[in-house]
């Protein structure tokens, strides 16, 4: 894209400024004015090389330039500026955001830190940028509100990860009443990741499964990588459960143990994927053996008109599977900031702040309000029933080799199927 700068006289921005221009503006203040408002509105993303901070930035770049191509903000181009960080260690998670600080941007996205999350926050110190992240947690939530003093310019545009294991067992009552899945058995197999993430879902699963009609029946914990599901497999014939959750996050390695379940598969048995199948590499490596699995997001990517439309945009630029959770995310995050951006002064960060809570906004990945005391998106439906304030939690299943929502059914593409180890 080519920009043309267009240098005003200085009798025309006197005749611009109106009346109150008649006494006599000093050159300096007027060329600091003029470069204030020309100058971009610099947006970091911290994006490492992995399969959804990809996703996260393919997204934001998308909404970018689509904002820069109807004119920027108030005629201020948006300057995406990519960091790459280390967000597999404390230390490397420290040195990334205090470069970003060092750089002073307008503000700052994210997909998510898998692991020391507060130590985010706290590399930012007394730089007060929005910082807006996808990192359904609700442990990094506790801690930013019990320090809102400090982190007011912190937001997490999704519900936090307690929200998976909560509608779980609601998921697979709904599923079971449907009659096309009739389950051998009520017991629940949780294979586990030790983390904080995923250990916080199994939690809340096994917290919530007595208001269920299931129950456990037994957890297997597993760690990243996960280079060998023998074991794992193993474990799964053994207890021979008629639900097997998949509490993981990475998705080509969930792909592989698909890979590895159809060939010697617990008959009858729903497998759950949590979220990693959103990744496009899972559908890329799985192939065939992705038919009938199901997973769920709490911040994806809805099958309505404005879905769509996004689905056609981004696969326009990024032909194949289409990621279904950051990459709406991020774009969602862009035109967030942007319509704070048009209201206030992109300098201001606590006008910013202010601007971000108290002003909803309705995304390709539902509805994103932020004004209560988390910060963070609204959970559909356990936390609002009202699909226009809260963002709802999306159950694919993998059908005819493409992933199709079939909960809740306000916003489903498809029915539930039998899955072909039934």
């Amino acid at each position: 894209m080519t920009s043309k700068i267009w240098t005003p006289s200085r009798r025309t921005v006197v005749k611009g400024l109106g009346a109150a221009a008649a006494v006599p503006l000093a050159g300096p203040f007027v060329a600091r004015a003029l470069a204030e408002d020309s100058k971009p509105i610099r947006y970091a993303v911290v994006a490492a090389q992995i399969a959804d901070h990809t996703d996260y930035l393919n997204g934001a770049t998308l909404a970018v330039d689509e904002i820069n191509a109807a004119g920027g903000v108030k005629g201020r181009q948006i300057k995406l500026e990519h960091h790459d960080c280390d967000i597999f260690t404390p230390d490397g998670i420290t040195a990334g955001y205090r470069a970003v600080v060092d750089t002073k941007p307008d503000a700052i996205g994210s997909a998510f830190v898998p692991l020391s999350r507060q130590t985010m926050l706290e590399a930012l110190g007394d730089y007060k940028a929005p910082l807006l992240t996808g990192d359904t947690n609700i442990d990094l939530l506790t801690f930013a509100t019990k320090n809102r003093d400090k982190y007011w310019n912190y937001f997490q545009v999704d519900p936090p990860e307690i929200y998976y294991g909560r509608m779980f067992p609601r998921f697979l009552d709904t599923v079971a009443a449907g009659g096309v899945w009739k389950p051998t058995n009520n017991k629940v197999h949780i294979i586990r990741e030790q983390n904080n993430y995923n250990m916080q879902i199994a939690k809340e699963v096994v917290a919530t499964l007595p208001s269920s009609k299931f129950e456990l029946a037994t957890i297997t914990d597993i760690q990243y990588p996960m280079q060998d599901w023998g074991p794992v497999m193993q474990a799964i014939k053994k207890v021979q459960a008629g639900v097997i959750m998949i509490d993981y996050w990475v998705g080509a390695e969930e792909a592989a143990f698909c890979q590895q379940f159809v060939a010697d598969p617990v008959k009858g048995a729903l497998v759950y994927i949590q979220y990693g199948a959103s990744q496009p590499e899972f559908l890329n490596v799985a192939g065939s053996a992705a038919e009938g699995m199901v997973w769920s997001t709490v911040l994806g990517v809805y099958a309505d008109a404005q879905g769509m439309e996004f689905r056609k945009k981004y696969a326009a630029k990024h032909p194949g599977v289409i990621g279904l959770c950051y990459t709406g995310s991020a774009y969602d995050t862009v035109y967030i900031l942007k319509n704070a951006w048009s209201n206030v002064d992109p300098s201001d960060f606590k006008a910013m702040a202010d601007y971000i809570k108290t002003h909803p906004y309705r995304g390709v990945d539902g509805a994103v309000d932020l004004n209560n005391e988390h910060q963070a998106a609204l959970h559909y439906p356990l936390q609002t029933e009202d699909l226009n304030k809260g963002m709802a939690q999306l159950y694919f299943q993998v059908q005819d080799g493409q992933h199709k929502i079939i909960q809740p059914e306000v916003l489903a593409e498809g029915k539930f199927r039998t899955f072909p180890w039934a």
